[in-house]
């Protein structure tokens, strides 16, 4: 087993953003695998969930230890969760590894980037309506709707199963419509800590059913891990307005090239994404300026 230095280098920077910004790791892990150093889509995803295993815990901590979890919710949510992504990683696995698989992957892991985007945009808009997130309901004073936490779980874990691509902004997303009162804080951290159940189930299916190359594996755990903690303690030196806008304009770049989009679309879809990125960091920035008003 041989590591490959310059993955664990983009391994880090990614693990970095992760740690800043909470979202965006398995949307950027696998592309940058794939397109950065021709990895297979399958392997990539295979190797980017194992990984997931040693990097997702330290955010998980991070929010135990602040006391911005709802276990119970976390428990209802990997209940669905957990047997869906070792469906997904079952479905993988059924896809085989063959050029058309690996094409029909391709296309999968691209909707699920483009879905992830919309969601993170969904989410940057809801956090920006007045009062959003506000006040930041505990889990004491939340009723948990069981059913639809458990289809939130079952969604994302199909998801993360099949493209390592889901557990983060997506759920997120799907939790503020299912729980619209809950704060973010509580939301975020009830999302990392579901989602380590959750990586572990679609980590073992891969390990079952996947294609895990152990020297990816490894760059990828030894340029991630500490990248995230250091990106924990150093958040509050980068905006989040500035970093998000790029993390999403990324998925979307990526999701529109795994579906098929051309060269040329691809540099006009760029183009306006970058355009869009620019309107939301300047946007964002006003509102960082405004001042806070009374109730």
């Amino acid at each position: 087993m041989h590591l490959d230095v310059f993955i664990v280098l983009g391994s880090a920077l990614i693990g970095l953003l992760v740690g800043m910004t909470g979202a965006g790791g398995g949307a950027l892990m696998t592309p940058m695998l794939i397109f950065l150093f021709g990895v297979t889509p399958s392997a990539a995803i295979s190797s980017d969930l194992v990984a997931s295993i040693f990097m997702r815990p330290v955010g998980a901590a991070v929010h135990l230890g602040r006391g911005t979890v709802n276990l119970g919710m976390v428990g209802w949510l990997a209940l669905g969760s957990v047997p869906a992504a070792l469906l997904g990683a079952f479905l993988l696995h059924v896809m085989g590894n063959g050029k058309a698989a690996e094409t029909d992957v391709e296309v999968v892991l691209g909707a699920a980037l483009l879905l992830g985007a919309a969601a993170m945009l969904v989410r940057a808009w809801w956090r920006r309506q007045p009062g959003a997130g506000l006040p930041d309901v505990t889990g004491e004073d939340v009723r948990i709707r069981r059913l639809a936490t458990v289809a939130v779980g079952v969604v994302g874990g199909v998801l993360v199963g099949l493209t390592s691509v889901g557990a983060g902004s997506l759920m997120i997303v799907l939790l503020l419509f299912v729980y619209p009162a809950l704060g973010s804080s509580q939301l975020v951290g009830t999302d990392l800590v579901q989602a380590v159940p959750l990586t572990a189930a679609a980590a073992l299916g891969q390990l079952l059913f996947g294609h895990v190359v152990l020297a990816v594996t490894a760059s990828v755990v030894l340029g991630s891990v500490p990248a995230v903690l250091v990106g924990s303690l150093l958040s509050s030196r980068a905006p989040d307005r500035i970093v998000r806008p790029v993390i999403t304009g990324v998925i979307v770049v990526s999701g529109l090239k795994y579906v098929g989009v051309g060269t040329a679309g691809l540099g006009v879809a760029a183009v306006l994404v970058g355009i869009g990125c620019a309107v939301w960091m300047l946007h964002g920035r006003r509102l960082a300026r405004r001042p806070a008003t009374l109730a």
